[in-house]
């Protein structure tokens, strides 16, 4: 018993510590660290503004690049408010000159919402993955796109990785899954 509470309780804290927006935020926090510091605060400012967003979700991914005061939005949306909303989130902010929105809008589907909720079902139902489900944004993100599905985001070890591509393949539906998981350097 004392185990599986510590185990829960060290996957609790390793979620909440994982970013929100997975792998570009680790890629972007990497490059903050060799940029000087007022592009790292930008880039620290451009995640907390994504990670903010009212309708940001476990169904959505959200990618950025900022060079000097450019800042490029890239990744895929449910919503297209959510599109236009990070756009304008990330215009609000101070030192940021331009934003070119290349987040793409996945088309609206009946089937693709049914397999997006059994893969959420299948990934965090139970088992090893539950942990990731803890932080308020998830860190395996679930896109699907006309029945395919890939996962984005950060786990901790590669059977983490590998159980979450496999719970997602044996979802009835789903025609392929890119697991696009990284593992966690922490």
């Amino acid at each position: 018993m004392d185990r599986k509470i510590r185990a829960l309780l060290v996957g609790a804290i390793l979620a909440l510590s994982a970013t929100a927006i997975p792998y570009a935020a680790q890629a972007a926090d990497k490059a903050a660290q060799n940029e000087p510091k007022p592009a790292n605060k930008l880039i620290k400012e451009v995640r907390h503004e994504l990670v903010m967003l009212p309708y940001y979700s476990v169904f959505d991914n959200l990618t950025y690049k900022v060079e000097g005061d450019k800042v490029t939005l890239m990744g895929q949306v449910v919503r297209p408010t959510l599109k236009s909303d990070a756009e304008g989130a990330v215009k609000s902010i101070e030192g940021v000159a331009s934003v070119n929105n290349q987040i793409e809008v996945l088309p609206t589907s009946p089937n693709d919402d049914r397999i997006r909720r059994e893969v959420y079902r299948a990934v965090y139902g139970e088992g090893a993955l539950f942990q990731y489900r803890l932080a308020s944004v998830p860190s395996v993100h679930i896109i699907v796109k006309n029945g395919h599905v890939t996962l984005e985001g950060v786990v901790d070890n590669e059977t983490d990785k590998n159980m979450a591509g496999i719970k997602a393949n044996g979802v009835p539906g789903v025609f392929s899954v890119t697991n696009n998981l990284a593992i966690s350097k922490a």
